[in-house]
């Protein structure tokens, strides 16, 4: 890492930029302190810093390039970070400031486990700072990634060593490779999990077997939409939304979950606010059900058949196809909200719907503004099925790439009405 400046700091805004030999000295610093009002402790310096790196040691600093200025557009910085051996590394965000996107699709930041782009522990962007996060091992790699538009501060971080089963408040998480064991939130079972925190457990068997995982206590700040704390849990190694298998919040715990493969992703986050008792969780290694090769009985050809001819989406007819409890787990999200625009465009509705609760999210792109969540929907035969603008409606479709929702003239939409409620409440319990 190579220091090129030093940065002034009083109570986390920056005062001066000054170049170390030249115009920096202990006499300056008093004089400048004083010229500003400032008292010794609200004062800090920081190291500027170039597009990555290679450090080590027992603990350091590492930032976008260029911080606390505004970073380059296109950019892809990679540091990578070793502590001693034995040890782990656990990185603490001091400031964050990127693009903000409720997806992290623009200018954002990865942190993985080791030096090679394998198992991820968490992708950040915007102003949120998360809390420490653990590698299992002695290495960490950091990458950042910008586009060609909107740009912020960047970031900064420290960097130190901890040994590997240490426990405290500030951090939690690691690797989990035992046939059996349980993972816990800081302060477990004695006071309230604190706030700011980010714990990731990754759970490996061998690669015969899957993961058995129950929460025998669970207790994390309540929100319709698990937006402030919440666990989130993934088949595989990385967090990624496609491979989500839920996400939670609230007093009840989580029904049993069973991997698909061997490798389990679990994901704490604790926001600035807010804090409960928090949770403890078990898990345990099964074999796989290998699927059974019983022979078929004979069968006779069937009956030769005529094609029907395909007919296009928006010309067959506009029905929805079976009932709300059946077109649950085949939907990719399900929501109700009230729509707020409708607009037609080549032969298709674009739609943007206020959320009143969501029940299955998928990778459903939802945007915030303030306390007000919102999603885009196209219905891809504008009249078929039918919304109008002002109206509360009961919304099941799939989810295109770029996080949109879509409408399909067979998907599941029906007016809302308060007595459907309970249903979707009890649907959302459920295991699909």
């Amino acid at each position: 890492m190579m220091t090129e400046f030093i940065h002034v700091l009083y109570k986390q805004h920056w005062q001066a930029t000054l170049q170390p030999g030249k115009n920096w000295s202990a006499k300056s610093s008093w004089s400048f302190l004083r010229r500003r009002k400032m008292d010794l402790k609200g004062f800090l310096i920081r190291p500027s810093f170039t597009c990555g790196g290679v450090v080590s040691g027992e603990s350091g600093f590492i930032g976008s390039e260029g911080f606390p200025g505004v970073y380059p557009p296109n950019s892809k910085c990679t540091w990578k970070i070793t502590v001693p051996e034995g040890k782990v590394v656990v990185l603490s965000f001091r400031y964050i400031d990127l693009e903000s996107d409720n997806l992290c699709r623009y200018d954002f930041v990865d942190v993985y486990n080791g030096h090679a782009n394998g198992q991820r522990l968490g992708r950040f962007c915007g102003t949120f700072k998360p809390g420490a996060l653990v590698a299992s091992g002695n290495k960490m790699l950091v990458q950042m990634i910008s586009d060609a538009n909107t740009a912020g501060n960047g970031y900064i971080a420290m960097f130190s060593a901890a040994e590997p089963h240490e426990r405290g408040d500030q951090y939690c998480g690691g690797r989990l490779d035992k046939s059996s064991g349980s993972f816990q939130t800081p302060n477990w079972p004695d006071r309230d999990y604190p706030a700011g925190v980010t714990c990731s457990w990754h759970i490996v068997a061998p690669k015969n077997q899957v993961i058995e995982l129950k929460f025998e206590k669970f207790d994390v700040e309540r929100d319709n939409y698990c937006r402030y704390d919440f666990v989130a849990v993934f088949n595989g190694g990385e967090i990624n939304d496609a491979k989500r298998i839920g996400k939670y919040c609230g007093d009840s715990p989580p029904a049993p979950i069973v991997s698909e493969q061997n490798e389990l992703l679990i994901q704490f986050l604790s926001d600035l606010s807010l804090t409960a008792d928090g949770f403890i969780g078990h898990y345990k290694f099964r074999p796989k059900k290998l699927p059974t090769t019983t022979a078929p009985p004979p069968t006779t050809p069937p009956p030769a058949t005529t094609l029907k001819p395909t007919v296009a989406p928006c010309q067959q007819k506009c029905r929805r196809s079976m009932s709300l409890e059946s077109n649950y787990c085949s939907s990719n999200f399900v929501i109700t909200g009230t729509v707020i625009t409708a607009v037609t465009r080549g032969g298709s509705l674009h739609a943007v719907i206020s959320i009143i609760n969501v029940y299955k999210e998928g990778s459903l792109a939802i945007q915030q503004a303030g306390k007000n969540l919102s999603v885009k929907i196209t219905v891809v035969c504008k009249q078929c099925p039918s919304i109008r603008r002002g109206l509360n409606y009961i919304i099941m479709g799939q989810v295109e790439e770029d996080g949109r929702g879509k409408v399909l003239p067979n998907s599941f939409v029906m007016a809302f009405k308060t007595k459907n409620q309970k249903i979707l409440n009890t649907l959302k319990n459920k295991r699909c």
